[in-house]
């Protein structure tokens, strides 16, 4: 019954590319051919790119507090527009494809992880939303990982201000005990944290936090973009 209603609705209101507007698919060939990959070199701890392969002057002066964080895409163009659908539009069907495209790039370039950990929203903008983006692109990268998903790991806590508008410093505060993790939930586990974007890797350090916390070895996080 569900596909026969998805059918009609795609019948009725076909779906078009985010980036062009081509009907038939949500983003199309052309414009993932266009997205634009964050390549090296890059810091070593909070990715972001740099000239050479060596610790940002951010990260020299106060280093993050997590194993390291990589990006796959530039947040801009086709992707901004996928996530922000993906988000606020409600077009699940999203989510697949850019949880395969960070399943590509982890399959290049893999991360040691036991347990893929997505960063919780919380409750209210969960519910406001309906699902948490994180989570759906955590089980699109699981299937080509092969690593389970444990999104009973971190719980959001406390809710928090946009981060859009802030800077680095007070992202930092922003998000400073926003997450709890149970004492001894992640014991000897290494953990990699999803999330879509990352701008100054704030709201990742927190989780990280909090999983060390609770006994994790290692937290890294992998996001499908990064904003620059």
């Amino acid at each position: 019954m569900q596909q026969i209603r998805q059918s009609l609705l795609d019948l009725l209101f076909p779906p078009r590319c985010v980036g062009c507007g081509r009907v038939g698919v949500w983003l199309c060939d052309s414009c993932c051919a266009g997205l634009k990959p964050v390549l090296p070199p890059v810091c070593p701890l909070c990715g972001r790119p740099a000239a050479q392969p060596r610790l940002c002057s951010r990260c020299r002066q106060t280093p993050l507090q997590i194993d390291g964080i990589r990006s796959v895409l530039y947040f801009d163009g086709a992707l901004r527009a996928a996530i922000h659908a993906l988000k606020y539009r409600r077009v699940q069907d999203l989510a697949g494809l850019l949880g395969g495209i960070m399943g590509d790039y982890w399959r290049d370039h893999p991360i040691p992880a036991d347990v893929i950990a997505p960063v919780p929203l919380h409750p209210a903008r969960e519910r406001a939303r309906g699902y948490n983006q994180a989570a759906l692109l955590a089980r699109g990268l699981a299937e080509i990982a092969e690593l389970p998903v444990r999104d009973d790991l971190l719980a959001r806590v406390r809710a928090t201000a946009p981060q859009v508008k802030l800077g680095a410093e007070a992202r930092r505060e922003n998000v400073r005990g926003a997450f709890h993790c149970a004492t001894g939930a992640t014991v000897g586990l290494r953990i990699l944290l999803v999330d879509d974007v990352c701008t100054t890797g704030a709201t990742l350090e927190a989780c990280s936090q909090a999983l060390r916390a609770g006994g994790a070895t290692a937290v890294w996080a992998l996001t499908l973009a990064r904003a620059i």
